[in-house]
């Protein structure tokens, strides 16, 4: 997040010096809340857990800032189902502004209004936060991991993934610390282990 503070920065100062049609090429602004596509991307995989993919080819008609709710079309995910990933408190703002900003047909749109292939800045933003070895698709992991470590179900986090395979969600069940202690504590509302001798023996 300081290492997006910064980039947010220098794109502003660097925006400041350039005339408009340099700003349009490069997608800058001054006048919007953000200087680029960057933050509002980063953003939008921190807290939907969104694959790069599914981000790059999500337009504005499946984006209901009203109900606060992204639909991740068919056509889009990798199981070719429909799924439904509600916005939070953090990003609902964050998109509320960007669409001000970016009202194209693609949320990550490039100057023409067709879908971004890709992020662009990501790599320097990545080098500046000092984040070695981690890949856009780490925030999908990171997405998981917190909601899980929050105590979130398993198959809560499966259908927000679009986990074809429960598998492949259950690489993050370890993460929850309260699991393995709620399960031995449910031990503690059965009747003891005396009183269940004593139940087998005048049951003999």
């Amino acid at each position: 997040m300081q290492a997006l503070d910064v980039h947010e920065a220098q794109v502003r100062a660097e925006c400041a010096a350039m005339s408009r049609n340099m700003r349009r090429i490069t997608f800058a602004t001054l006048d919007g809340a953000f200087a680029d596509y960057l933050k509002p991307a980063v953003l939008t995989a921190l807290n939907t857990g969104m694959r790069l993919t599914e981000m790059l080819s999500l337009e504005w008609s499946n984006v209901d800032l009203e109900r606060a709710m992204i639909t991740a079309t068919d056509k889009t995910t990798k199981s070719s189902k429909t799924r439904y990933i509600p916005i939070n408190r953090v990003l609902l703002p964050v998109l509320t502004a960007w669409k001000a900003q970016a009202d194209k047909r693609y949320v990550l749109a490039d100057i023409d209004g067709q879908p971004l292939k890709k992020i662009p800045a990501w790599n320097a933003l990545r080098d500046a936060a000092q984040l070695v070895g981690f890949r856009w698709h780490d925030f999908r992991h990171d997405f998981a991991s917190r909601l899980v470590i929050a105590g979130a179900a398993i198959n809560t986090v499966r259908d927000l993934l679009g986990h074809a395979d429960i598998k492949m969600t259950l690489r993050y069940a370890h993460l929850s610390p309260d699991v393995r202690a709620a399960a031995v504590e449910m031990l503690c509302t059965q009747p003891t282990q005396t009183a269940q001798d004593d139940h087998y023996k005048h049951a003999a």
